[in-house]
């Protein structure tokens, strides 16, 4: 046990084809903010794509399917200087992702990228863009019993200045999803940056940190379904909510990220009962519709109440994950646990497959987390 110091978390020069004609439909009056027309919003649309669907080609040996790039004899817009060295700098990383994997027996033969615009606004002749892209990566059969897939859907802002003769230039595009998230498979990472954080003095059971060395030694066989809890029930939940959030559960995706509040909801489907009491209590665990405890939506107050009442104990490596496993970590090593995840498949090799909200996602390996966070502490739990 450790004291409590944390409470509740809550390419180059790119160039892509965009319509003239409708990128100044709108006045460019200084203060005066308008949505973006129809076609304007579409041509934001195709920048966004081109940007994400650049980063996701440099995991994938394969295809690349994205929205189609208007006619070339039209309009162009382009990178600012700047980004152009953070995408460079962007794509480097990815491609190094992409060996890291390789060792990892990890590879990707295809993908699809779909970017969907849902606010588009001009203020004075700057854009500022809100788009939510979804990705779909086809796993190359390595060992032959991958999962198809892995799928995820995130968040971005894009801003933009518009240029002399029509066209624009994209100044920054940035994830909006929460900090306390695994960037997506496709994003660079970026340095968490540590909490400030406070010792109240008390001791609270913290848990033992996994080794993330592979292979690991062998599991105890884990029994999935007809013992005191349903593993794959939790697993069927998580894989149905992943993306289309379930709505008899509120969300807490804008106060602090949604993913402990999304295993609590998997951990539920699949038998574990709800112990009720003071709501600030960790040693508690329920929701009730209106309210629910800390230990149900807060990362470390879960592993308290995990530890504590003896639903789960600690595994000594994270690849001794099974189906209704959970995995949290710390990104920073600061002593506060940042996200949690649940496993939804395994394979023969015995690589975990990871679904969770916060970037939403389906099916990541464990391989490929840790690929992006090779340095942060990681937490195993046989639940």
């Amino acid at each position: 046990m450790i004291p409590k110091r944390f409470r509740l978390a809550a390419i180059g020069a790119l160039t892509v084809a965009i319509a003239s004609g409708s990128l100044f439909a709108y006045s460019a009056s200084a203060g005066t903010t308008e949505e973006a027309d129809r076609a304007t919003a579409d041509a934001f649309g195709r920048i966004a794509d081109d940007v994400l669907s650049q980063r996701t080609q440099a995991l994938v040996d394969g295809h690349v399917k994205h929205r189609d790039a208007a006619p070339s004899s039209k309009k162009k817009a382009r990178l600012s200087d700047k980004l152009k060295k953070d995408e460079d700098a962007a794509i480097a990383s990815l491609k190094s992702r992409k060996t890291r994997l390789a060792e990892l027996g990890e590879a990707y033969t295809a993908a699809d990228t779909r970017v969907v615009v849902e606010k588009a606004t001009i203020t004075g002749g700057k854009a500022t863009v809100q788009v939510t892209e979804q990705t779909t990566l086809t796993y190359k059969k390595v060992r032959g019993d991958e999962p198809d897939t892995t799928d995820f859907k995130t968040r971005y802002e894009l801003t933009l200045t518009g240029k002399k003769g029509g066209s624009w230039e994209l100044n920054s595009i940035k994830s909006q999803d929460s900090a306390n998230a695994p960037v997506a498979v496709n994003e660079p990472v970026a340095a968490k940056v540590a909490a400030t954080v406070k010792d109240d003095g008390n001791q609270y059971p913290d848990g033992t940190p996994a080794s993330t060395k592979y292979p690991a030694p062998a599991p105890k066989p884990k029994t999935l379904t007809g013992g005191a809890y349903d593993y794959n029930a939790m697993a069927k939940y998580a894989e149905k909510y992943w993306s289309n959030y379930n709505p008899a559960y509120r969300k807490f995706n804008g106060a602090g990220g949604d993913c402990t509040n999304f295993i609590s909801q998997s951990l539920n489907a699949g038998g574990w009962k709800p112990v009720p009491g003071s709501s600030s209590d960790y040693r508690n665990w329920w929701y009730d519709g209106t309210r629910q405890s800390d230990s149900w939506v807060g990362a470390n107050e879960w592993a308290w109440f995990t530890l504590s009442n003896e639903r789960a104990a600690n595994l000594a490596n994270v690849y001794q994950m099974d189906i209704g496993d959970i995995l949290q970590v710390d990104f920073n090593k600061d002593g506060s646990k940042d996200h949690s995840m649940i496993v939804t498949y395994r394979s023969r090799a015995g690589m975990p497959y990871l679904t969770y909200h916060s970037t939403n996602t389906y099916r990541k390996s464990l391989a490929s987390i840790i690929a992006s966070y090779p340095d942060a502490r990681y937490f195993a739990y046989r639940t």
